[in-house]
């Protein structure tokens, strides 16, 4: 079984953008990986050896957002254009077009049972639309400036945002009103998403800080102060326990959420990443940015559960370690179009192929400032931390079993209802 601490590969290497690229989405079927750009495209790359790739042409304007279905049939896309297209990642590429806004539309993101989409706007507002009846359903107007994201939480309940008014938004999908508001930021908020389990959401910007709130207590609980430039786009692992993010300082960086640490520094582009991006299974994630590029890393962050990962933390760990960073300067990936004469190592810097240098980090820009760190503490301690972490890990699943059930039962009480009215005007 693989180390925790593998390097992360380079796998794949698309190129077929004319400009920047600022947004990646695989598909939940993981046989595609969508990207659009500044270019007005968007490319659906199908991840099968030798594959072709298709090229979408519709919007006018730079793509801003893009977004799989969670059925996988369906690609969202938004654009400076004010327009959000749906389209149907096949060869055909028919769209459907919302005109959505009455200025540049900045992200788009489907609902997680793909009933709906959000879709974020310099118009200051925020928009719910439903996707099978292809109409608009309600607005949400609070932000002051820009709207820069907006996502649906796990459960569809909620709905964050975040803008140039400096501040994130919790939405309360039924009520529309927002429930609360974070403001301890010091410039304006690039992007903004849940974690997996739905229980806290994370935003970064151009401070070039990312920060995790939990949501059950609305309380800041890591902070991460790790880029040298603002922070343009972020991802969560599918464990909770990893996110990558990518900045304007031409880097992307993964941090070991359990430990609150940094663990890897990745050089491949030329220039700022702009959008990174998970696979639903966790196993590969994408980068893409300013030079064009659209780079595939594989990763081993799913091959330990959690336990193993704690252990194997805690004993390399020391009480007043400087984060231990990876530097990867990938060489050699496999480009998408396999013409001859172009090498790898020219396009992405100098190193060891899928293998990194491993070095200290000195100073505050490595320097995490978690608010509970799980190591360096007595063996005893460590014991016990852990069985109160698993069983607080038993509860929450409890409880998210227990709300599955509950929304169930609802479900049905006003489908009864509804029976109970039809029966009484007959």
């Amino acid at each position: 079984m693989a180390s925790v601490l593998e390097d992360p590969t380079l796998e794949r290497h698309f190129k077929g953008h004319k400009d920047a690229v600022t947004c990646t989405d695989f598909s939940p079927n993981r046989k595609q990986l969508a990207s659009g750009s500044v270019d007005k495209t968007l490319m659906i790359w199908n991840l099968a050896p030798k594959a072709r790739a298709f090229r979408f042409v519709g919007h006018q304007d730079a793509i801003t957002g893009v977004q799989f279905s969670p059925s996988s049939n369906l690609v969202a896309t938004s654009s400076k254009d004010r327009t959000v297209r749906l389209w149907t990642p096949s060869i055909k590429g028919e769209s459907t077009v919302f005109k959505a806004h009455t200025a540049a539309v900045r992200s788009v993101a489907f609902s997680h049972d793909g009933q709906r989409l959000v879709t974020a706007s310099d118009d200051k507002s925020v928009k719910v639309w439903s996707v099978h009846r292809q109409c608009f359903v309600n607005s949400l107007s609070q932000h002051t400036n820009w709207v820069r994201c907006a996502r649906f939480s796990p459960d569809g309940r909620l709905i964050a945002s975040c803008g140039d008014d400096r501040t994130v938004r919790l939405w309360d999908t039924s009520t529309k009103h927002c429930i609360n508001c974070f403001t301890d930021y010091g410039g304006s908020e690039m992007f903004v998403d849940f974690n997996p389990s739905g229980t806290c959401i994370a935003s970064s910007g151009a401070d070039s800080s990312l920060k995790i709130w939990d949501l059950r207590t609305n309380k800041l609980i890591q902070h991460y102060q790790v880029h040298s430039a603002g922070i343009n786009s972020f991802s969560f692992h599918p464990s909770n326990n990893y996110l990558i993010s990518g900045s304007s300082d031409s880097t992307v960086k993964i941090l070991d959420l359990l430990e609150g640490r940094l663990i890897y520094t990745l050089h491949g582009h030329k220039g700022a990443v702009i959008t990174v991006a998970f696979s639903r299974a966790g196993d590969l994630f994408a980068s893409g940015g300013a030079d064009g590029q659209v780079l595939m890393w594989r990763t081993n962050f799913d091959t330990k559960s959690y336990q193993e990962v704690l252990q194997q933390h805690s004993r390399r760990s020391t009480p007043d370690p400087p984060p231990h960073v990876t530097d990867i300067r990938p060489r050699g990936p496999h480009l998408h179009h396999p013409q001859a004469g172009v090498t790898a190592g020219s396009q992405t810097g100098a190193g060891s192929r899928g293998r990194g240098r491993r070095e200290e980090e000195e100073g505050g820009r490595g320097q995490t400032h978690p608010l509970e760190v799980l190591s360096g503490h007595p063996s005893s301690l460590d014991s016990t931390l852990r069985h109160i972490v698993q069983q607080l890990d038993i509860l929450t699943q409890t409880v998210s079993v227990l709300e599955e059930r509950l929304t169930l039962t609802e479900d049905k009480l006003k489908e009864c209802l509804v029976y109970q009215q039809c029966l009484s005007a007959v």
